[in-house]
């Protein structure tokens, strides 16, 4: 091994790509089937009070069988590629982040690609809620070295194929669907510096309840599905990733009255309230609370809530809008981005 002294035997070329990132467009898609709370406690004992006290949510989307991983991530992909102004052949990263993809291999990435019609690298992320935060970080990152010119980060969810329906817990709480982004060059800084990092000392708060080998090895074999302690998640999510974002705004250089769009993952809206109590937000911000119609989506949660809140006017182009995601792991991330 050289040492820092040595010099080098031989000098490598580095790639460089452009000064900053950006992101050029999002896009979204939702399934078509919408259940209710009143349906929601047909499976469970609960009332549409309890879980709208809860959480905030009134309805959510659950997809059909045709409503694939794959298909609602093209779906949404298209939308982004579209409104970036961009032929999919100029993707030439795919990045989807994702838990609910029940292939183990090939990534869902890889065919999502060639579906849209890109032969550019493509690899899947497994950051639960934190999912599309990691994924739009590899991908300015990416960007900014030259490794990749348009970098398309998907997230995307069927959480009905792994939540119990009869859990009282979880069962109100998940949703399906896919939002997407793409990220490209910029001449002027659009996607901050993140935050992110991990506890996995408090992992089982939000687990699968068993392995996959250990569940078809049972008699009769069982489908593992999700589990969640919600009282020390809420706590954790409303407090410390309070104090996460916080440090977002820090690094980007930016303080709380010059953030003008909110979108945390969706996971309750009380842990949005909470957040922005702590946050001290300005009155004016306009806040991500898509949770009350779409459920919480994990990965695609956040560019979901971002593609409803351009698509309605209610956010505009050119805003800086703060965006943290936090889930299982425990991991989180977050940054401030100019909206496209």
């Amino acid at each position: 091994m050289t040492g820092p002294e040595q010099v080098p035997r031989v000098v490598l070329r580095t790639s460089t790509g452009g000064p900053y990132a950006r992101v050029l467009g999002f896009g979204g898609y939702r399934p078509r089937r919408v259940v209710d709370n009143a349906e929601i406690c047909t499976m469970i004992d609960s009332s549409d009070e309890w879980i709208r006290t809860r959480s905030g949510i009134r309805e959510r989307r659950w997809a059909s069988p045709d409503e694939t991983v794959q298909m609602m991530s093209v779906s949404a992909a298209r939308v982004a590629i579209e409104r970036a102004g961009l032929d999919p052949a100029q993707i030439d990263t795919v990045i989807v982040a994702t838990v609910s993809h029940l292939l183990q291999t090939p990534a869902a990435a890889a065919t999502i690609a060639a579906e849209l019609g890109t032969t550019g690298a493509a690899f899947d992320v497994s950051a639960a809620c934190a999912g599309f935060c990691y994924g739009l970080t590899l991908a300015d990152s990416l960007v900014r070295t030259g490794a990749s010119t348009y970098a398309l980060v998907i997230g995307v969810e069927r959480l009905s194929d792994i939540t119990s329906q009869t859990d009282r817990t979880s069962a109100f709480i998940f949703a399906d669907g896919a939002g997407a982004a793409v990220v490209g060059p910029s001449d002027v800084p659009a996607i901050g510096p993140v935050v992110w990092g991990s506890d996995g000392d408090q992992s089982g708060l939000i687990t699968q309840t068993e392995p996959w080998d250990r569940a078809m090895a049972s008699e009769p074999p069982r489908w593992p599905v999700m589990t969640m302690d919600g009282r020390p998640v809420f706590k954790w999510a409303a407090y410390a990733m309070a104090e996460a974002a916080a440090e977002a705004l820090d690094r980007a250089g930016l303080t709380a009255d010059q953030i003008e769009v909110f979108v945390p993952h969706q996971a309750n809206m009380r842990i949005t309230d909470a957040m922005l109590r702590a946050l001290k937000l300005p009155d004016s911000v306009v806040v991500g609370r898509d949770i009350e119609r779409q459920g919480n989506t994990s990965a695609a949660s956040i560019p979901l809530a971002l593609d409803t809140l351009l698509t309605s006017g209610e956010a505009r182009s050119g805003q800086t809008c703060l965006v943290i995601g936090f889930g299982a792991g425990l991991v989180y991330a977050g940054q401030v981005i100019v909206l496209p």
